[in-house]
């Protein structure tokens, strides 16, 4: 089993961050994992991917060529990647901020409304977090719960945030 995977967004969406969480569950979970990030040099308002390979098995390259699943937090990033995915995965767009149909009939489309979500719960950064658990979900690569642990441990300097966060993964999580 190798599942490779696209984050992608504005810089400050927490694009980044999505991915290094999936790679911490993944390595809870004792498999291999591979974390490639990529942005602009500006960053923040910038293009901002990460590639996460999950695997039982050593894997030979972090590069996704053809990833399983794409998850899209904005227009420019789903129109730079959804000719990417391999026919048969599954594309997750932010449909709070994608409106556009996708070209693509060949793959699964998941809408996820993140950033309406993160505001009806008082915290509108935290939309990467509401799409991380709808992934977490519908992906089934990692448990909710290892997600949750790997969250608690990046944020342990950061205590107000864990509980913050937590709740959006839930909202995601709860939505399929």
């Amino acid at each position: 089993m190798l599942i490779k995977t696209v984050f992608a967004g504005f810089g400050g969406q927490g694009v980044l961050s999505m991915g290094l969480n999936l790679a911490q569950a993944a390595l809870l979970e004792g498999k291999n994992v591979t974390y490639l990030p990529s942005y602009g040099a500006e960053v923040r308002g910038g293009t901002a991917n990460c590639t996460v390979a999950v695997s039982d098995e050593e894997i030979a390259s972090p590069v996704a060529s053809s990833p399983d699943f794409i998850v899209a937090m904005n227009q420019p990033s789903m129109v730079r990647f959804q000719n990417q995915i391999q026919s048969g995965g599954v594309l997750f767009i932010n449909s709070s901020l994608i409106e556009t149909e996708i070209s693509r009939g060949d793959v699964e489309i998941v809408r996820v409304p993140a950033n309406s979500i993160a505001e009806q719960l008082g915290s509108p950064r935290s939309a990467n977090m509401v799409m991380l658990g709808a992934f977490t979900k519908k992906s089934n690569i990692v448990s909710i719960s290892n997600v949750i642990e790997g969250l608690n441990s990046a944020l342990k300097k950061k205590q107000k945030l864990i509980a913050v966060n937590t709740k959006a993964l839930m909202a995601g999580y709860d939505l399929f």
